[in-house]
């Protein structure tokens, strides 16, 4: 990662975050909530599935908006849906923020 986008990325997950960690709320810029929502993502863990009620706690730990966000892990593939069950997926899958204009 550049010293810019190093840059970026710690301003935006300061501005957006509070000391104790809970989410502001979501950024409007595309970019910014790709930054947000990978770091949200990433307290979950890869190749365990979870129950929508589990992705639900653990968004709600960060935001009240719990459906918004976890929409949000499905639309830009963060984590995919079968039948109510949620998984991460890889990291390659993720859209990368670095690569938004």
């Amino acid at each position: 990662m550049t010293s810019a986008n190093e840059q970026l990325k710690e301003a935006v997950l300061r501005n957006f975050f509070t000391k104790d960690g809970k989410l502001k709320h979501l950024p409007a810029q595309y970019k910014k909530k790709l930054i947000v929502l990978e770091r949200l993502v990433s307290g979950l863990e890869p190749g365990k599935t979870y129950a929508e009620a589990e992705v639900n706690d653990y968004i709600q730990r960060f935001h009240p908006d719990f459906a918004t966000i976890r929409r949000e892990f499905i639309m830009h593939q963060y984590m995919f849906r079968e039948r109510e069950r949620y998984e991460v997926n890889p990291r390659e899958m993720w859209t990368r923020w670095e690569d938004v204009r």
